[in-house]
């Protein structure tokens, strides 16, 4: 059973700096979400064929390190462990240490486990922000259950993956026809960010690197130009 009260004081917590006043009413707010990382284990990450793996593990550590940095709340999950789907990655927790982890029975949709949505329902929030590994399945699943029950729902499609590009565009179809947004870690990132005028502006320019390796050495160009203009002055 996960420590409930853990959760609730997570979600709680105040933001770290205000949102920006006037427009993105419809962008997500940080206050109000709750990060799902559902079946991200070693043995079904062997399997996807429609992202790199290597990519898929960077964008999902982006996600634990932005709600990290953010104090959005974060709920883990895996079918079953002990068996050929393998353990959950690992980086989710180091890079997540607020994470509560909910232990399954077997069941295959999260949702269809008892003590999984009273985790979910104790954090009070009301829109999802859901990755895991297989789309068509260990997020499919859940996040069509989680939109019927009356909650926002977010798909994170680069930070999850699937067996094959088809089954990847039958999923995210599905997602639309039934309510579900299907977004990328950019994306999130991008939206929770809001604005570079707040503390933790050089924490989240390091995330950028994550989801587009390239901005890094644009950043390292950048500040090495600055160096050399103030050395010349």
């Amino acid at each position: 059973m996960p420590n409930l009260s853990a959760i609730a004081q997570t979600a709680g917590t105040p933001p770290s700096s205000v949102l920006p006043t006037g427009g993105g009413q419809t962008l997500l707010d940080t206050n109000d979400s709750l990060i799902l990382l559902l079946d991200h284990q070693t043995g079904l990450l062997q399997t996807v064929k429609d992202i790199s793996i290597s990519e898929l593990r960077s964008n999902t550590i982006m996600l634990a390190k932005l709600a990290s940095l953010l104090k959005i709340p974060v709920i883990t999950s895996a079918s079953e462990p002990n068996g050929p789907n393998g353990p959950l990655m690992p980086e989710i927790q180091q890079f997540a240490l607020h994470a509560t982890y909910v232990p399954r029975k077997g069941e295959v949709n999260a949702w269809d486990n008892e003590d999984f949505v009273k985790a979910v329902r104790t954090t009070g929030r009301k829109t999802l922000i859901i990755a895991g590994v297989w789309t068509s399945v260990c997020v499919m699943f859940p996040a069509l259950d989680a939109k019927a029950a009356g909650f926002k729902v977010y798909a994170v499609i680069d930070a999850s993956g699937d067996p094959g590009e088809l089954a990847s565009r039958a999923t995210i179809a599905r997602f639309v026809q039934g309510g579900v947004i299907p977004t990328s870690t950019n994306a999130v990132l991008s939206e929770t960010h809001r604005t570079w005028n707040r503390p933790e502006a050089a924490e989240l320019a390091k995330l950028y690197a994550l989801v587009a390796p390239n901005f890094q050495a644009v950043a390292e160009s950048y500040q090495k130009a600055q160096d050399v203009a103030k050395q010349t002055k």
